[in-house]
């Protein structure tokens, strides 16, 4: 099944294709949309395995109870005004032909393009540690639910277990990685058990111990060495044990081998680094040792000029040649100017580099406290926290979405959070393939 509509307006459309519906790829759409404004010899398609996108720096909330699961979440479509959007996971690319080919409901669905945009994100990196793929993960809907659940099951197990053993397994919590997203999500953990104990009779807070390993030298290495001091003591005083230079050898379900010792634990995360979506890393255009798309200045590929590469998934140069990092901030801005470089390619003229500094780096640790580097100025506690949330709100598209979080986040503050599991004696089996093929294609990120 072949896409059609090649000709509007009796003129041959430029076809832009875009692959991804996280951060990048639905704002290089959006900013598409607002440049080329309905222009009749444009044709732009959005291709997605899922039919939204996910605001990532609020799943943490969404896993503890305090935003509603779906509400970190926009449905792509009411985003688009005019774009086509097609629901389908990447199959492949073929760039001599200049077609995608995907799937959707079963078949083979053939995308032509004359400028392809991969914005396919990123996957948690597998292959780091051996055992890796018996923890879980933290990125997609999806990953945060099965942690909640898990979470608060582990509470259930332990309030009925006699045996102490089993009961300290279940009430240890190991998360693996400290940069930003091992860190937040400690944060909002332990927040989320000092807030649910009270449910909990026959379980002291003493006995539930949280972990966080991790390989380098310093926890928060995104952030302001002091900034990150300051997280540590924080979650220190919540009963964290966190160890830097302490690199985890190998997992195994219930069990983390570090050099020395063994902790057993019926909960582990793994946070520890990302690579390119395997679907990105298949397309033959040239990359980099990471696996990641090779692009120019201008986010353009370095062997095929009608391939483009934005978000995680490609390497693009900062002036000084280094790449710059894969945070939210830097996907945004780099879609918004790729969608500005496709705009002026399309109509004869030469793109331009793409240069961005840092605005800061922002990390909620749970319980109204968060840390912030913003413009150089160190924020913390309340002051920081409010700041992150108002920033990551006005990143969600619509103002309904905006609205119905504003409201979640009201809700919470007189509310202690809901400890009810989603029943997923059928559906965990599709939710696990699910995550799996995350892992495989990024798509959906």
């Amino acid at each position: 099944m072949a896409a059609n509509g090649e000709q509007m307006s009796g003129r041959s459309a430029v076809r832009i294709v875009v692959l991804g519906g996280g951060f990048a790829g639905v704002a290089t759409v959006r900013e598409l949309e607002r440049l080329l404004d309905y222009r009749a010899d444009i044709e732009i398609t959005l291709v997605s395995r899922d039919n939204f996108f996910v605001l990532t720096p609020l799943l943490f909330e969404a896993c503890s109870g305090t935003l509603e699961l779906r509400h970190c979440a926009q449905p792509i479509r009411p985003a688009l005004t005019k774009s086509r959007f097609v629901e389908a996971t990447v199959d492949r690319v073929d760039v001599d032909a200049h077609v995608v080919h995907s799937i959707a409901r079963g078949d083979d669905y053939q995308i032509p393009y004359d400028h392809l945009v991969v914005a396919l994100g990123s996957a948690t990196n597998l292959k780091l540690i051996p055992g890796s793929e018996t923890a879980l993960t933290f990125k997609t809907v999806a990953d945060a639910l099965v942690l909640r659940n898990r979470f608060i099951e582990q509470f259930e197990r332990a309030d009925a277990e006699t045996e102490l053993s089993a009961r300290r397994s279940c009430l240890t919590f190991v998360m693996i990685g400290g940069g930003l997203v091992g860190i937040e999500l400690l944060g909002e953990m332990t927040a989320f058990a000092d807030d649910i104990l009270r449910f909990y009779p026959h379980i002291e807070r003493n006995e539930v111990r949280f972990f966080l390993f991790e390989a380098t030298a310093r926890i928060l290495p995104e952030i302001d060495e002091k900034l990150a001091a300051v997280a540590m003591k924080i979650l220190v005083r919540r009963g964290a044990d966190i160890r830097a230079s302490t690199p985890v050898r190998a997992i195994e379900p219930g069990r983390v081998h570090l050099a020395n010792e063994t902790i057993e634990s019926g909960t582990i995360v793994l946070a520890a680094g990302i690579v390119p979506s395997e679907a990105a890393v298949r397309i033959p255009v040239a990359h980099d040792q990471r696996g990641r798309i090779s692009v120019d200045a201008t986010m353009r590929s370095t062997s095929h000029p009608e391939v483009w590469g934005v978000g995680d998934c490609a390497a693009i140069p900062d002036p000084d040649g280094r790449p710059y990092p894969a945070l939210a901030q830097h996907a945004i801005r780099e879609a918004r100017q790729l969608a500005r470089n496709i705009a002026v390619v399309v109509d004869g003229r030469q793109p331009a580099p793409f240069v961005f500094r840092t605005l800061g780096t922002m990390a909620a640790l749970g319980h109204s406290r968060a840390v912030a580097q913003v413009m150089g100025v160190r924020l913390r506690g309340f002051v920081a926290w409010w700041f992150r949330r108002t920033y990551y709100l006005l990143q969600m598209p619509r103002w309904d979405r905006r609205l119905r979080i504003v409201l979640d986040w009201t809700v919470a503050l007189f509310f202690r959070p809901d400890i009810t599991k989603v029943d997923l004696s059928v559906e965990h089996e599709q939710i696990e393939q699910d995550r799996e093929a995350r892992v495989l294609t990024g798509i959906g990120r």
